[in-house]
């Protein structure tokens, strides 16, 4: 069958032929996601002060490269359930002069600011001030200095991670920040570069004098790239040794993960990151018991394709759309077959295409992602 030049939902569904009330396909086989706890539902939902603001909860979207952008934030908005979100990372050196009409990620809607935080990686403490207070004048809830990113290009600029092997410098640029605003400042960082914690709680006590209003705390070494498993002991650690709130992160894929988290931390909130990506959703689903029905799996991925379309140039939005698919896939059985044949093509009339006819062959969904796929 020939399809349109213009190949929307409404093709789709004629080109399958059994259809479902999503309007996209027949329905998807959908293991159980599990009993809702209300107890961890009340605990995520509390408010949250910080910096002299309240936060509308305690589940966050963590702050993220490549990831966090202005149209996955979209979807994730459309479920709800998120206290705060991280934007990607944004160069303090750009952000001063940044134009949001063509950036990549330094760009918004501007309903999202009141619960959207820009993190920013930088070497300098003056370029971070800097864009600090352009961040500020544009109405965001907050600001990030990213001290966790260990990709290579980023340490050997003396950004990201490289800032705790040089504590005086990180020290500095939170007092430059904090001296440049009066939104909150958070700071993305991790246990450190070797496994002794002592650094990174040393560290916590001084970002915190220095003005800092939170911590995202990731409990990794550096070099880690999430072939251990977490130390999640360093969020307990450094809680203890801070009087700001310390947001835990790394490995939450399902509810009881999360639960053991605060329990046994006693961190002040849990950020997500590869596991929001693939389900959008989990936000509700923890917060308020939203069930994700059949169709959710297969209308969250036109709706990302959609939004990624309506922000982006069509090169770059099937550059992330490839980069977001890879961690949607893995909700599914055979997940690394269907990332393969999800993303042949080179434009986006291709990928609907291909999405419509794997949904047509019903895909089998499992209670949690394909965890092998989150390393890939």
């Amino acid at each position: 069958m020939m399809q349109p030049e213009e190949y929307t939902a409404a093709d789709a569904v004629e080109s399958c032929p059994q259809q479902s009330l999503s309007g996209h396909g027949p329905d998807l086989a959908v293991a159980a996601d599990g009993v809702f706890d209300a107890a961890l539902a009340a605990r995520l939902t509390e408010p949250l002060q910080i910096g002299g603001r309240t936060v509308n909860g305690r589940l966050f979207l963590a702050p993220m490269a490549g990831l966090g952008h202005i149209a996955y934030r979209q979807v994730l908005e459309s479920f709800g359930g998120c206290g705060l979100v991280f934007t990607g990372m944004c160069s303090a050196r750009a952000v001063p002069t940044e134009n949001p009409a063509r950036s990549p990620v330094f760009s918004w809607r501007p309903e999202e600011l009141p619960a959207l935080v820009c993190q920013l990686f930088g070497a300098d403490p003056q370029d971070m001030a800097a864009a600090a207070r352009r961040v500020e004048s544009e109405g965001f809830f907050g600001v990030d200095i990213n001290m966790g990113c260990s990709v290579a290009p980023i340490v050997k600029k003396g950004c990201g991670a490289d800032l705790l092997r040089d504590p005086e410098r990180a020290v500095r640029m939170v007092d430059a920040v904090r001296r440049a605003v009066s939104v909150p400042v958070f700071v993305k960082m991790r246990t450190g570069w070797s496994p002794d914690p002592e650094p990174a709680v040393n560290l916590a006590r001084r970002l915190q004098d220095a003005g800092a209003d939170a911590l995202v705390f990731h409990p990794r070494v550096a070099p880690d790239r999430r072939t251990h498993r977490p130390r999640t002991a360093h969020i307990g650690l450094v809680k203890d040794a801070v009087d700001i709130p310390v947001i835990g992160n790394g490995d939450v894929f399902d509810a009881a993960d999360c639960a053991a988290m605060l329990e046994r931390t006693g961190c002040d909130g849990v950020s997500l990151g590869r596991l929001a990506i693939a389900r959008p959703w989990i936000f509700a689903q923890w917060t308020r018991g939203f069930v994700p029905e059949k169709q959710t799996y297969r209308d969250t991925l036109f709706a990302l394709m959609d939004a990624l379309e309506a922000h982006y140039d069509p090169a770059r939005a099937i550059k992330l759309y490839k980069k977001l698919i890879m961690y949607y896939a893995a909700n599914f059985t055979f997940g690394n077959r269907l990332f393969g044949r999800l993303i042949r093509g080179d434009d986006m009339q291709a990928m609907r295409r291909n999405a419509q006819a794997e949904f047509c062959r019903v895909p089998q969904v499992g209670a949690r992602p394909n965890l092998l796929m989150f390393c890939m």
